[in-house]
């Protein structure tokens, strides 16, 4: 009897992702001034931050005492914004440059523009653009994704001049959570194997690349600072989960049965499930807004 290799709906999205702080205020305002997000949703002493008229993307979560997350240990890699346009990137660029802030590095991955950064505690941060779909380019079935330099001229010069910024534009998404696991075949088994997610990229030493409905990437994964790692103590600083929204009620109900054949009890959580990877970052599974 053949295996039926479990597949993840086509329009499978990324929820917010939720972090743990010690500088609420501090971090909170970094993602507002810098990243342009606006406050959503207050309450319950979480800081809920997104775009306008839409849903949270980045939670943050107080915690004074959190300590930092140690060297080499599991965890958030960078967490990745998704602009609706090249003008909203150059704009981004404007955002964070004329907040004083400074980016880690910039690159053309063919499928997408993207640039990177860090938040005052260490957590990683993509912002980018996807190029249309009909420009992405495979080989041998595999898509095709590397890392160049970007073309930051072309980038500013798509952004009319005079444009006034308001913060993140609407339709700006979760596009891809990028996390630190210790084992990438470990990883692939899980979020392939029993998720569902179709692995889209394995070109890059060290990571693989898993996506739903044919994306470039929902999920990166890789070892190149964690390799055989153990998580982070419980209560440290950075990821305390990240969100996969599935489109319906049963999509959700298939996903918690694979997870209970394959011995991954998952957790009832207020928005729907909630389970910890084989390198203990916890993810929650629901149903989209």
């Amino acid at each position: 009897m053949n295996e039926i290799t479990p597949a993840l709906p086509a329009d499978t999205t990324l929820g917010p992702v939720r972090l743990r702080v010690a500088d609420l205020d501090g971090v909170a305002g970094f993602y507002r001034r810098v990243i342009g997000l606006h406050d959503l949703a207050p309450g319950d002493g979480t800081v809920r931050l997104g775009a306008l008229g839409g849903t949270p993307l980045v939670e943050l979560v107080g915690d004074p005492a959190a300590p930092p997350r140690p060297r080499g240990t599991t965890g958030l890699f960078h967490l990745a914004i998704l602009l609706p346009s090249r003008a909203d990137l150059a704009q981004a660029v404007h955002r964070v440059t004329g907040a004083g802030w400074g980016f880690d590095g910039a690159a053309d991955h063919l499928v997408s523009e993207a640039l990177y950064l860090t938040d005052p505690e260490g957590n990683g941060i993509e912002i980018y653009r996807d190029r249309p779909r009909h420009e992405w380019a495979y080989r041998d079935g595999e898509l095709e994704m590397g890392t160049l330099a970007i073309d930051l001229d072309g980038v500013l010069g798509a952004l009319p001049a005079g444009t006034a910024d308001e913060g993140v534009p609407k339709g700006t998404v979760m596009g891809h959570v990028h996390l630190q696991v210790r084992d990438v075949a470990e990883a692939e088994a899980f979020y392939s194997g029993v998720l569902g997610f179709d692995v889209m990229v394995r070109g890059y030493p060290g990571a693989l690349f898993v996506a739903a409905g044919g994306y470039h990437h929902h999920l990166g994964l890789n070892t190149w600072a964690s390799r055989g790692g153990p998580a982070p103590p419980p209560g440290s600083r950075g990821l305390e989960w990240y969100r996969i929204d599935l489109p319906a009620r049963a999509d959700l109900d298939a996903v918690a049965l694979r997870l209970a054949d394959t011995g991954h009890v998952p957790a009832l959580d207020e928005d729907g499930i909630r389970v910890t990877d084989p390198s203990g970052n916890a993810v929650v599974i629901a149903t989209a807004p």
